[in-house]
């Protein structure tokens, strides 16, 4: 009998498996390899019926076996050598009791791990005398007991759903569905809250729990793993705008005092380099405020700002360019053919971002943000709305409004000064070339050497071109009258073939005044005046209601105009009928008879008129 080996002896009823582990003159330390329980001194007397066997023999009997280390995974390998760190400091005294317990609680205090977890693994290694048994178990899939099953359906249909139920709910609803009788009566065998809690723990899908109870909108916008490369996917050089508006939390008023709402903010800012190339603040939205985004991003800043009565230089503001490529969401503005039209006309490449991945646009989302920072402590108690406002019971923040249009157009602007040229981007990706360029972290100073570096992408555009280019189209047709657009006649010099033709084209027009529109004929916008000056100098909409009035008086005496010509009809009937037609006509002498005629029914009208008197 040697140190290490294995002795077995079968009985009636089980199988003894034991390894020796040290030999004392009558005594034996062994563990017992089935129990797996803590080695200890035996007799020599009490093996005498036992016989030597080999490791197959208790690889057979246990279930686990050694394995080949190097084929493990990297996982496995790192648990393995971390349970095996454990249990090291023990094993020069494992034969001693007393100090094998004192090593084994300090070990659990100190590493967090429970006693019995310590003293399991290291039976396990005595019993096979190999590191690789302490390799973590793979789980098998076992099939779903009749319970668990039941507890899977009430989880999907009464828990992962919109009402949004509590898990004692579910439990409650799955007892009353599978676990009463015909009589509603509760079974006396029914699993407990526990048991459906655990299972519904151990099964628990994070992804299904918050798109089943919450809808995939909501995950897809605070759930959804944040995986991509965000913004420097899009914006390696300067010439990517990210467009987008927001309803300002502060409430205005006009020049007399009256409560008017709140403004939308729509801006534009390079991706790049964080600048804001332009804005809009108005009381419309949609595409009338994108249309003054655009107007705004090509204006000459400093011209602008003097309107407004600040004065700036031209460094501070430096933009009057449009972004060769839109970045936008799936608004209606930025799908509309106004937007289309600045695409196709210009050059733009259109992005349009999956529905809530508002962190592909984080600059345009983080603009927002900060230029609300910037005057929102200095305007409360002015129309500003705090963070209760639609609580309960809240403030009305609507009677503390006392800024017009103008007064916070001026503070935007102030905002937007310091956002593009004192604001200090404090952890830029600045690259090589920057560094040592030592470009100052401020979003104007990156937009200006940016604009030097290749791959700059921004496009020169006309003032008035791109006007024309945001009007919007209809179909015109040429007849004989005219060019007849939104059913009001316009024409033009040197359209005469065009009018006898009659081909439908296309036209712009401007729904503020309908004095003129412009035909687009090979990218030439070709100007037509109105023809019915009844209607220059209104807008479309006040056409359409003079149209309409028109149709509604013409509709009013429709059915006069009926009556009228049924009873005309009868009265020419009637004196027609009364005629005595003679059997033939005598065609002879027709001058005579005419001038005979003519004689018997003329009359003096100066002598009627009594001007002889």
């Amino acid at each position: 009998m040697r140190i290490n080996s294995l002795l077995h002896k079968k009985t009636d009823k089980d199988m003894e498996l034991y390894r020796v582990l040290a030999i004392d003159n009558e005594k034996i330390f062994a563990i017992d390899c089935i129990r797996l329980v803590m080695p200890k001194w035996y007799v020599l007397e009490y093996f005498k019926d036992f016989e030597k066997c080999g490791e197959d023999v208790l690889t057979g009997l246990s279930g686990y076996g050694v394995v080949d280390k190097e084929s493990l995974d990297a996982k496995s390998k790192k648990t393995m050598y971390e349970r095996f760190t454990v249990i090291a400091g023990i094993l020069p005294f494992v034969q001693n009791k007393k100090r094998r317990n004192e090593l084994i609680s300090e070990l659990a205090k100190t590493k967090n791990i429970c006693k019995q977890t310590i003293r399991n693994h290291l039976c396990l290694y005595l019993a096979y005398q190999d590191i690789s048994v302490l390799v973590p178990k793979q789980s098998e899939e076992r099939e779903l007991t009749a319970d668990e099953k039941i507890f899977r359906w009430a989880v999907n249909k009464f828990y992962y759903t919109k009402n949004k139920n509590s898990l004692k709910t579910a439990y409650t609803m799955m007892l009353k569905e599978k676990y009463c009788d015909d009589m509603g009566k509760l079974l006396p065998e029914h699993p407990s809250f526990n048991q459906f809690s655990y299972f519904f723990r151990k099964h628990k899908n994070m992804q299904t729990f918050f798109i089943s109870r919450n809808g995939i909108k909501d995950y897809q916008m605070n759930h959804r793993p944040l995986l991509g490369d965000g913004v420097q996917q899009y914006a390696s050089h300067v010439g990517v705008g990210f467009f987008d508006a927001t309803i300002c939390d502060i409430y205005l008023v006009d020049d007399a005092g009256n409560l008017v709402g709140r403004p939308i903010l729509t801006a534009c800012v390079d991706a790049y380099s964080s600048f804001c190339m332009g804005y809009s603040l108005s009381w419309e939205g949609g595409v009338y405020s994108l249309r003054g985004l655009l107007l705004n991003m090509v204006a000459d800043k400093v011209e602008h700002c003097k309107k407004h009565g600040i004065l700036i230089d031209k460094s501070d503001w430096n933009c009057c360019q449009l972004p060769a490529e839109f970045v936008t969401d799936r608004g209606s503005e930025y799908i509309s053919s106004t937007f289309e039209q600045v695409v196709m006309e210009f050059g733009v490449t259109l992005v349009n971002l999956s529905s809530f991945r508002a962190e592909l646009k984080s600059y345009i989302e983080r603009f927002f943000g900060l230029i609300q920072g910037y005057f929102k402590p200095y305007l409360k108690g002015k129309g500003i709305l705090m963070d209760d406002w639609q609580k309960r019971g809240s403030h009305d923040y609507r009677k503390d409004a006392c800024l017009t249009m103008e007064d916070f157009e001026k503070i935007i602007i102030r905002c937007i000064l310091y956002y593009n040229s004192e604001r200090i981007i404090e952890n830029y990706p600045y690259t090589d070339a920057m560094l040592s360029e030592k470009v100052k972290p401020y979003a104007s100073d990156v937009w200006e050497w940016g604009k030097q570096q290749i791959g700059a992408n921004l496009i020169d555009i006309d003032e008035k071109k791109l006007v024309l280019a945001l009007l919007p189209r209809t179909e015109g047709k040429f007849s004989r009258y005219g060019l007849k657009v939104n059913r009001m006649r316009y024409h033009c010099e040197g359209c005469a073939e065009q009018y006898l033709k009659g081909d439908a084209v296309i036209a712009a027009y401007n729904p503020d005044d309908v004095s003129y529109v412009w035909l687009i004929e090979n990218s030439e916008y070709i100007r037509f005046e109105l023809i019915e000056s009844r209607y220059k100098g209104k807008s479309l909409a006040a056409v359409q209601d003079m149209q309409n009035s028109q149709k509604e008086i013409v509709k009013s005496v429709s059915e006069e105009n009926l009556q009228a010509k049924i009873e005309l009809a009868e009265h020419i009937q009637l004196i027609s009928s009364n005629a005595d037609r003679q059997a033939d006509v005598n065609l002879k002498n027709i001058r005579n008879t005419r001038k005979r005629e003519q004689d018997k029914a003329h009359i003096d009208y100066a002598k009627e008129g009594n001007i002889y008197e």
